[in-house]
């Protein structure tokens, strides 16, 4: 027996072997094989759809999430405005209002202002008027204590009369 070429017997054994292991391998197991390579195939197919699938999803969310980010964003804006808004309006309301409040009280102390000089005035004419008849009283009693002094002013009165 030569280790290099094997005998006739030996091949056409061997070559049996092979075909009958062949046979009942396709027969049993090269369609639970094929079988399983195909689930395998269409589960990683799936396991890849639902990948892309999960992959749009996420896209969509992050696009929605961008999308409601800046809507928050805008109504923020719009509500600090508004904020703005109201307290510029509010600070010009009180401003306009104290203008308004303070124009009344400059009026009304002018009006009292006005009011006490008035009294002030008619209060010092009467005053004057007292000691300027105090005065005249005092002149012409005066004047009329003596008889000569009384009939040279009734003829000057007289005169200045008649000019007139």
């Amino acid at each position: 027996m030569d280790l290099i070429t094997p005998e006739l017997g030996l091949v056409f054994w061997t070559l049996i072997t092979f075909l009958v292991l062949l046979f009942i391998l396709r027969k049993f197991a090269w369609k639970p094989i094929l079988g399983a390579v195909s689930d395998r195939e269409e589960g990683i197919k799936n396991a890849l759809a639902s990948a892309e699938k999960a992959r749009k999803e996420m896209e969509n969310l992050h696009a929605d999430n961008e999308r409601i980010l800046q809507e928050a964003r805008a109504e923020r804006e719009a509500m600090l405005k508004d904020a703005r808004d109201m307290k510029n309006k509010i600070v010009s309301d009180a401003k306009d209002e104290a203008q308004v409040q303070a124009s009344k009280m400059i009026e009304q102390a002018q009006a009292a202002i006005q009011s006490e000089k008035k009294a002030a005035m008619a209060e010092l004419k009467s005053h004057v008027a007292g000691l300027s008849l105090s005065i005249a009283e005092k002149v012409v009693r005066n004047e009329l204590s003596n008889k000569d002094k009384q009939l040279k002013l009734v003829e000057d009165m007289l005169g200045e009369a008649t000019l007139n």
